[in-house]
């Protein structure tokens, strides 16, 4: 027999429970029963929700309340225990779940106890003039705080201290100024940008809470401006006669306000006088004027004027420093000479200032046109110094003479003098088997010549060291060596040893001693 239907579940159901086939007759008689056990555990299992969402919402709201313990409940019926203890063990994790729910509401209800605080620092801010300015306040427990007396949360404001002016409440300005504004991430941080600093910002800023008592922070501004050349009070070119006394001025303007320092543009070192410390050199000089006295011509050039204040960029003026005098001229080689047919160059060396007028001329007054033989030109090696150069190519006869440099500014004028003479060159002549020539040991290639000592008119006459004397000497003889390896003279007693030597060996020979004058 098959049973199919309600008839079919509940017998599976029943056999379930009891874990043994049941006859027909028995699930007839407790078909009713089955009924009214459903009814009344789904109605059971109702109240146990609703028993759950009230226990969850009571400790949610009041603390210390006990979740009802399902123990309590007594089971269905004989066949729904293994149900049953399914959902005790799933629902025995209520009790630290509620725990846990009663100390968050506990936490949640403290935080509005909880005073703001600031977290970091409002730091100070140093910008240049025109540029944007930023303070950041950083705030901890500002959302929860009720001001006392009051049903608002606690603000944040921003305030000028020293003018005692309020520019902004939480994030609306209420100066009247446009180039302030204030910002709020929506979380704990609030940010005030002032835009093209002036220096009329400059000051103190206070970040305020309005808690009872009142919380701040300040911060200071501080408005920096770059250092600038004031023109109109700054000294220009100056000049000044040599041996005068010269004062440079420089000034500049900023915040801070700049040092002044002075230098050569050429890096030499500048030489101030005065009367308590003398003579003093130094490559920089600080202060607003530089004084210079019994002023050279050494000092003459361009002095750096230089503003700093450690905002840059830093700033400078030029000052050139001329220094008059006349016109000086220094000749290196007054008398030069030069053989025919050759180039020659003559200098000069000018020092002048203003700068001067050069020019060159023979010295019977015809001035010197630069042309294919006559060449000039002029070297500057300083402000002041010149170096003039004359070439005259292919020497001529006609051009031997005196020249002159003459060299003319504003103040006076100078001229140098040069000779330029006819160099002959002669050739190197030897002869070995002349007697009467003398080869100059020195180098030079002159020929000594002489006299023959044969001649009687001369026989006075005799060479030594390049001179020519009367007579003998005292102690000398008159006998004369030559040689042919080097035709040279030699004269005096140690050529007369051999002679004394051979007359010796001669007597010796012959039993005879002969006399010998020496």
């Amino acid at each position: 027999m098959t049973i199919t239907g309600e008839g079919s579940r509940s017998a599976s159901r029943w056999w379930c429970c009891t874990q043994k086939a049941p006859n027909h007759h028995q699930l007839a008689r407790d078909s009713s029963k089955r009924t009214r056990h459903r009814t009344t555990h789904k109605r059971r299992e109702s109240a146990m929700k609703r028993t759950k969402t009230a226990a969850t919402t009571t400790t949610a709201r009041m603390e210390g309340t006990v979740v009802p313990s399902i123990l309590e409940l007594p089971p269905t019926d004989s066949c729904s225990h293994t149900s049953f203890n399914y959902k005790f063990y799933r629902y025995q994790y209520l009790r630290p779940v509620a725990i846990l729910y009663i100390a968050l509401a506990v936490i949640l209800a403290n935080v509005s106890a909880f005073e703001p605080d600031f977290v970091y620092p409002l730091e100070n801010v140093t910008v240049a003039k025109g540029r944007d300015a930023t303070f950041t306040c950083v705030v901890n427990n500002l959302g929860g705080y009720r001001v006392s007396g009051e049903a608002t949360p606690a603000r944040v404001a921003w305030i000028k201290a020293d003018a005692k002016a309020i520019l902004a409440i939480h994030e609306h300005v209420i100066t009247n100024n446009g180039r302030l504004s204030v910002t709020h991430n929506d979380y704990n941080t609030w940010t005030l940008v002032i835009r093209n600093v002036k220096m009329e910002d400059r000051g103190v800023y206070m970040c305020q809470v309005n808690t009872d008592p009142m919380k701040m922070q300040t911060a200071f501004l501080e408005v920096v401006i770059p250092p600038d050349i004031i023109y109109e009070e700054t000294s220009g070119d100056m000049m000044v006669p040599e041996g005068g006394s010269a004062k440079l001025i420089c000034k500049a303007r900023g915040y801070p306000k700049p040092k002044i320092v002075w230098r050569r543009e050429d890096g030499r070192e500048i030489i101030a006088r005065n009367g308590t410390h003398g003579k003093m050199k130094a490559t920089i000089v600080e202060g607003e004027m530089l004084s210079l006295t019994k002023v050279t011509r050494s000092e003459m050039g361009a002095y750096m004027c230089i503003a700093s204040n450690g905002v840059p960029p830093s700033v400078s003026k030029r000052l050139k420093l001329q220094v008059h005098f006349h016109p000086l001229i220094q000749v290196p080689n007054q008398l030069v000479g030069a053989p025919l047919g050759t180039d020659v160059t003559l200098i000069c060396n000018v020092e002048a200032s203003p700068k001067a007028i050069n020019y060159w001329q023979r010295e019977n007054g015809e001035m010197i046109i630069s042309n294919e033989r006559y060449l000039m030109n002029e070297n500057e090696s300083s402000m002041y110094a010149v170096q003039m150069t004359l070439v005259i190519r292919k020497l001529h006869k006609s051009d031997m003479g005196g020249y002159k440099c003459i060299s003319k500014n504003s103040i006076g004028d100078a001229e140098g003098t040069i000779r330029l003479y006819e160099m002959e060159l002669q050739k190197k002549t030897k002869s070995a088997h002349r007697v009467n020539s003398v080869e100059d040991t020195s180098g030079n290639d002159e020929i000594n010549s002489t006299p023959n000592i044969d001649q009687s008119d001369e026989s006075n006459k005799i060479h030594k060291n390049g001179r020519l004397y009367k007579g003998l000497q005292a102690g000398e003889h008159d006998l004369i060596s030559s040689s042919t390896s080097d035709a040279s003279v030699r004269v005096g007693p140690v050529t007369l040893w051999p002679l004394v030597v051979g007359a010796l060996a001669l007597a010796l020979t012959h039993g005879n001693t002969p006399r010998v004058r020496c």
